[in-house]
């Protein structure tokens, strides 16, 4: 797997996210601001609610942002296996039940997704319960993560 054009279509669908949300963004921002949608009475919400939607999908479009800018400045680090596993690492886990899902570890954009060579993989970050348990691992290692009453054991494959 090639680390870096998987980073690449990450800043990629970062990139088309932000542009995407900053137009619907724009759009309900110019609907609360119309004058057709001025309140004529206290029933009348459709501004407001306008209002209220432009603000959070600005507030998404900064979050996102944040993260396009994180990872266009991210440095891509080979694997050592003295340190474990690192952001930026590309790592492969079997679960017990043998079904297989790739992961790469980023600074932000936890379950974005992207697709290389037919294989989905999806951002990580450290902050998630499976972030932390990968954190030093090295390849063959087994992670479990406790959520709640549930426990999930996987092994490390592969780590690039």
């Amino acid at each position: 797997m090639d680390k870096a054009r998987i980073h690449r279509l990450i800043v990629d669908k970062l990139g088309a996210d932000l542009l995407l949300l900053q137009r619907a963004a724009q759009t309900a921002y110019e609907a609360a601001t119309h004058e057709e949608n001025v309140a004529e009475n206290k029933y009348d919400t459709l501004g407001l609610e306008a209002s209220y939607l432009a603000t959070g999908q600005a507030r998404r479009a900064a979050e996102i942002k944040q993260a396009l800018g994180l990872f266009e400045h991210l440095n891509l680090r080979a694997y050592d296996a003295s340190r474990g596993i690192q952001l930026s690492a590309l790592v492969v886990l079997a679960a017990e039940d043998g079904s297989e899902q790739t992961l790469f570890l980023g600074p932000e954009a936890a379950g974005l997704k992207v697709v290389e060579q037919g294989r989905e993989i999806t951002v990580i970050s450290p902050r998630s319960p499976l972030g932390q348990g990968l954190l030093g691992k090295a390849e063959g290692a087994e992670v479990v993560i406790a959520i709640g009453n549930s426990r999930q054991v996987f092994e490390v494959v592969e780590v690039h």
